[in-house]
């Protein structure tokens, strides 16, 4: 029998959202309904809702969510009733020619339940990411559920979801970078703080800041960073030379944009060493173009990366980032600046847009209020 819950829905393009009834149906083959007990507030989210991502209304947001599982579909066999989930938008296929070739974090055929959620007079909503976790359930493929242990935090499990994966990722997987590796974070929100963490995680010697907000420092000083930048008064030339000078006047061996403009992408371009790596994690949006001499590209060498979801892989990455919290290693609690209710989101896209978080959180449900 299908459930009423209560979700969070963005209707129109600007437009703020509304806390409404939503229809989730039992699940079908290979599916799963989740108890969401947690789910960040991400800047994806906020693309949705202005019309960045795509213009299929009304959408069912949030996406960095763990939870229990409530029901299954026919033939799951990967999670069962009662297990303790994260939820991720890269379930791999297995079967395409990403996969096939042993690139499974490319997979250019991930899945999503086949089934729609609705609004009560039987409007398909589109989820965000295909999760839809700003809500009390919500129906995902099976495989999108990673078990992890009963005790988690939710509200800590959950941004390993999209966005402290997505830095720690571009770090570790994408760079990746290696032990005594000089690096630099372009942007330190959520995303690039974990940026941070991950090139601690990973052994760099040094480890560079930039933003244009004090606060952002502060917080990357308190995530590992070694050194920081502020950038509010540089140029793009300012920005570089900030970098260079503290890394041996020469630039890092990898730079991170976590923001995703082309004036910050150039930065990161020539604030690394030659033959240097850039990594790529901020979104940018569809009108952006980057201009950049060809002679540069091929003279600088190095590799220019784009990192999807941290190239993660869900299923090792996600109880391997969680144990290395459990023991002291990596502060994923330092990412949850505050825990809010399914009503407060508008509230809370507002509050990021400030620069006040690093993510807020909705709480929902038992276990998920510590």
């Amino acid at each position: 029998m299908p459930y009423t819950v209560k979700g969070v829905v963005a209707r129109a393009q600007g437009q703020p959202v509304e806390t409404v009834d939503v229809v989730v149906p039992d699940p079908g083959p290979g599916e799963a309904v989740v108890d969401v007990l947690a789910c960040g507030v991400c800047h994806t989210d906020l693309h949705y809702r202005e019309g960045g991502i795509s213009d299929d209304y009304p959408f069912l947001l949030g996406h960095e969510a763990a939870g229990t599982v409530a029901a299954v579909g026919e033939g799951v066999t990967h999670v069962a009733v009662g297990d303790r989930v994260v939820l991720n938008w890269r379930a791999v296929c297995g079967e395409c020619r990403a996969c096939r070739r042993g690139e499974p974090q490319y997979c250019f055929a991930t899945h999503n339940a086949a089934q729609p959620m609705t609004l009560v007079d039987g409007t398909p909503l589109s989820p965000a990411l295909g999760i839809g976790a700003f809500a009390e359930k919500t129906l995902v493929h099976a495989l999108q559920c990673t078990k992890v242990d009963d005790d988690v935090d939710p509200a800590v499990a959950g941004l390993l979801g999209c966005g402290v994966m997505a830095g720690i990722g571009a770090a570790v997987n994408t760079a990746p970078v290696r032990r005594g590796q000089t690096v630099a974070v372009i942007g330190c929100g959520g995303v690039g703080c974990a940026a941070i963490a991950g090139a601690v995680l990973a052994g760099a010697r040094r480890v560079v800041a930039v933003d244009i907000d004090e606060r952002k420092l502060r917080w990357a000083r308190e995530l590992g960073a070694t050194h920081v930048v502020d950038s509010s008064g540089l140029d793009e030339d300012g920005v570089v030379a900030a970098v260079q000078e503290l890394t041996d006047g020469v630039g890092a061996d990898v730079v991170i944009d976590a923001v995703g403009r082309p004036e910050t992408w150039r930065q990161a371009f020539y604030a690394r060493d030659l033959a240097g790596t850039v990594v790529l994690v901020g979104v940018p949006t569809p009108e952006m173009q980057l201009q950049v001499p060809l002679l540069d590209v091929f003279g600088r060498g190095g590799a220019l990366k784009s990192s999807w979801y941290g190239d993660c892989l869900p299923e090792r990455d996600i109880p391997a980032l969680l144990e290395l919290h459990s023991h002291g290693r990596l502060p994923l609690d330092a990412f949850v600046s505050e825990r809010i209710g399914l009503d407060d989101v508008e509230a809370a896209f507002a509050t990021m847009g400030r620069g006040e978080v690093l993510r807020s959180v909705v709480v929902l449900g038992a276990g998920a209020d510590r």
